[in-house]
């Protein structure tokens, strides 16, 4: 496969502005320089893609309450959620796990009478499957996005996950009677198809070998039916497992699997302390963006593997679990993995989307965790409240992306952090550029410096002249948005910039996102 990707380093500047006032007054200087001539992959919707995990209040509480609950909603969905959701145009969702996934029988979701289950994999919760097969794929169908259904094959059998295919997506027999007679006539359209989760471990505890013969047993049985057409993904490697990633592309082979996965957390101690959400100094706002970034060289290789055994690049890569882990919130279950949003995490998330914007000849799906109310999480809800996240806002001022050219770009800026093992530099600019069918520019810049403003200069090859653009931007990295001040971190307006000749001149704070859509 054919890649031009340039990013290089070096030099920044910039001083105060708008409502956020940077740690002080110094400003640094950084060039961007677009490549609009080396346009070759798309951005796709689904590099946008959510996850919504049987976790904590991820799905109960968080997106579902019920036709009977005093908070609004839609046929049991959250009211003021579907709104939020239909605001970033979520693309794709992934569901039922995650762990939990390994854990799901679909039959206890389905029909009137259903089974009280207790959520071994996170926290001992009892759940009343209210919210099952029919209930995931009415909330794709109300959003419009493509369902991902991941299946079990920790404690399922082959039976079970080729009769929930035939469920869902078939017009006749059985499964589909069954399906009809609790209430949908028409089958749903199914695109893609998880076969398990985390398979190395708690999907299984799995050898790669033994995945990859129960891969292609699996594979062989969910099939096609009517003109709904399965799109396969194995269960990847974590993170730093190239073996897992080799034996799966060796094993089972691009006939069988469109996809193979892969997860990265910006943890770099699963023993210890992760860290709290919202109280850190600046060397753990460096360290952890930096081991954020480090998903770069992770994807290289992997990507490197899928080269040598795929050339063609039919088998696609897709990162669908990756974003931060913090400590709980004090007071909260631990299984629930609630936590706080910050500043740091939206930046986290636009470098990340940046970074995943560069291999889109190989990635097509990215599913940040989770959607709602666990991990790093878009929208934060409690009782008849809801807050959208810092990283609500990411997502929604990166949609100007989608479905573009990505534009490769050198980018010059000055380093804060040198790699070290896992962790990779920091430049304190991260940028992504890309053009529209239509030869429009949208570009996406990222100060990840704590103390100082930078004067960014992107040289546009006569492509822009005409900019709307807005900011993301707060007064302390670590503020974030609660129930009682929901609209402390959110987007503004930006005007502080000019078009001079072929160059887009403009200072973006300390700890910031600018989006520059042209008009």
């Amino acid at each position: 496969m054919k890649k031009t990707i340039i990013v290089s380093l070096s030099v920044i500047a910039l001083g105060v502005f708008m409502a956020f006032t940077p740690a002080n007054n110094a400003t640094k200087k950084a060039t961007i320089t677009l490549h609009p001539d080396q346009v070759e992959n798309v951005i796709p919707d689904e590099i946008y893609g959510q996850f919504a995990e049987h976790l904590g209040a991820g799905i109960y509480g968080g997106i579902w309450v019920g036709k009977d609950s005093p908070i609004p909603n839609t046929n049991g969905y959250r009211n003021d959620v579907l709104a939020a959701l239909r605001e970033l145009k979520v693309p794709v969702m992934r569901w039922p796990g995650g762990c939990f996934a390994d854990y799901y029988h679909w039959k206890d979701g389905i029909g009137a009478k259903r089974e009280k289950i207790v959520n071994s994999s996170w926290g001992g919760t009892v759940e009343n499957n209210s919210f099952g097969t029919h209930e995931f794929l009415d909330l794709c169908e109300l959003l419009g996005c493509e369902p991902y259904i991941s299946g079990n094959v920790g404690s399922g059998s082959v039976q079970e996950l080729a009769e929930w295919v035939m469920y869902m997506t078939a017009e006749e027999g059985n499964m589909a009677d069954l399906r009809k007679a609790n209430g949908r006539e028409k089958p749903w359209k199914v695109k893609y198809l998880g076969m398990g989760n985390e398979a190395w471990g708690c999907g299984g505890q799995m050898t790669p070998q033994y995945y990859a013969d129960n891969y292609r047993r699996y594979a062989e049985y969910c099939r096609n039916y009517g003109d709904n057409q399965l799109f396969k993904i194995a269960s990847g490697a974590s993170d730093y497992d190239y073996d897992w990633t080799e034996v799966m592309m060796k094993g089972i082979g691009g006939s069988r699997m469109q996809a193979v996965s892969l997860h990265y957390y910006s943890v770099t101690d699963w023993n210890t302390s992760k860290g709290s959400a919202t109280n850190f100094d600046d060397e753990q706002y460096y360290k952890y963006v930096s081991k954020a970034l480090g998903i770069e060289p992770v994807i290289q290789k992997h990507i490197a593997i899928m080269d040598e055994a795929d050339p063609e690049g039919q088998v696609k890569l897709f990162v669908d679990e990756w974003g931060t882990w913090w400590d709980v919130e004090p007071g909260t279950n631990p299984g629930h993995l609630f936590q706080q949003n910050t500043m740091r995490d939206a930046i986290i998330a636009s470098t990340s989307l940046d970074i995943f914007h560069k291999y889109t000849d190989r990635i097509l799906m990215t599913n940040i965790a989770q959607m709602v109310n666990v991990l790093q999480a878009m929208i934060l809800t409690k009782d008849d409240q809801m807050v959208k996240t810092p990283t609500f806002y990411v997502y929604k001022m990166y949609n100007a992306h989608r479905g573009n050219k990505y534009v490769p770009a050198e980018v010059k800026s000055d380093i804060m952090k040198g790699a070290d093992d896992k962790l990779a530099n920091v430049y304190s600019i991260s940028s992504t550029s890309s053009l529209s069918d239509k030869g429009k520019l949208t570009i996406s810049v990222t100060n990840i410096d704590l103390a100082n403003d930078v004067e960014v200069t992107v040289s546009l090859a006569d492509k822009g002249k005409n900019f709307s653009a807005e900011i993301l931007g707060c007064t302390q990295v670590a503020d974030h948005n609660t129930f009682e001040a929901p609209n402390t971190v959110e987007t503004k307006s930006f005007n502080d910039f000019k078009v001079s000749g072929e160059n887009l001149v403009f200072t973006i704070p300390a700890h910031s996102i600018v989006t520059f859509v042209e008009k």
